[in-house]
């Protein structure tokens, strides 16, 4: 009986393929990869909603691996581009694949299992990007994809009867059907609608972090984690506003601030959490403060006062909520 490495994203895909493997009695070591841009389970991509229980059912076991500063790094220059949006999905396996590849001799195991399925995603999963990808990561023959192993070249551990080829399957495209009925045979269904998981595949987010790359080359990592939450305007290179959508969000924002930011409220009425960030010139406190007033529920009167505290001191500010224009010249997305 062999044993594998297997890339465990918690969703359907990556879950069916190490049940195909432990069906031949294959050994599993299951890494979910972290980065600083995957969904949050609030954001409807999320994984399975206990992998800990899938493994422990079928018998593997799972552990985490995070990629911080050098998955920052690889979006920031990706050596194989984007996707559509900021997504190095093609950079973004080479470089899980090689994080396999070093753990192999550690967990005694003799090759890697992925959930991909052929040409479900354009970028990365048409077949010769798939075989480029393995040469990128130093795993050439090594990767067995379950899913789709018929319309592949055959593996290392195929050709050495590790696994039989034959029970294996010949999945592609994008339809979800033949996964779903693979799920049912397996007794599966706790598994979480089709999504991409990664927030560098949203539209919106993309051109938050296009913005701050663009005016900080190298975020630091609180940077980076406010992406995720509030309503983003750049007043200046060096100086940005976030701003709250609901409750959970202006928590999220205090929790992330830093002493050298602004906050900003508007304690009369129901109001943002908003946090200015930067070079904080007069010019960009009053800007701030009106976009604050703008959001608060006291946005139809002509004069409002801001709550505006920094470094333990407050202050109080009278401005006119901002308008449209102000809006979406400023706004990054």
């Amino acid at each position: 009986m062999g044993k594998a490495i297997a890339l465990l994203s918690g969703g359907l895909d990556s879950t069916l393929a190490i049940l195909i493997m432990r069906r031949q009695g294959i050994g599993i070591e299951a890494i979910k990869f972290l980065t600083p841009f995957d969904c949050a389970v609030s954001d409807g991509a999320s994984p399975l909603r206990d992998p800990s229980a899938v493994a422990a059912k079928y018998d593997f076991h799972v552990r985490t691996c995070r990629l911080g500063e050098q998955f920052i790094e690889m979006v920031r220059n990706p050596s194989h581009g984007y996707g559509k949006n900021m997504n190095p999905c093609i950079d973004c396996r080479i470089l899980m694949l090689r994080e396999a590849k070093e753990l192999l001799a550690e967990v005694e195991a003799d090759f890697i299992v992925t959930g991909e399925v052929l040409g479900q995603r354009p970028m990365s999963q048409r077949k010769e990007i798939l075989y480029h990808i393995d040469k990128e990561a130093g795993v050439p023959g090594l990767v067995m994809r379950p899913l789709s192993a018929h319309l592949l070249k055959i593996t290392l551990p195929e050709a050495r009867g590790v696994v039989d080829r034959e029970k294996l399957y010949g999945f592609s495209g994008r339809s979800r059907k033949p996964q779903m009925a693979l799920a049912e045979e397996f007794g599966l269904t706790d598994y979480p609608a089709p999504a991409g998981g990664c927030l560098l595949t949203e539209q919106n987010y993309a051109r938050k972090l296009r913005d701050l790359l663009l005016h900080s080359p190298f975020p630091a990592r609180r940077e980076i984690d406010l992406l995720r939450t509030g309503r983003h305007f750049r007043f200046s290179p060096e100086c940005k506003i976030i701003v709250g959508r609901d409750a959970t969000e202006n928590s999220v924002i205090e929790s992330l601030s830093s002493d050298h930011d602004c906050i900003m409220k508007v304690e009369a009425a129901g109001s943002p959490t908003t946090l200015v960030t930067g070079k904080l010139s007069d010019e960009a406190l009053k800007t701030a403060a009106g976009i604050c007033a703008r959001y608060s529920d006291a946005k139809h009167l002509p004069e409002v006062e801001v709550t505006i505290t920094k470094e333990g001191m407050t202050v109080r500010m009278k401005v006119s909520p901002a308008g449209r224009e102000t809006l979406e010249r400023l706004r990054i997305s």
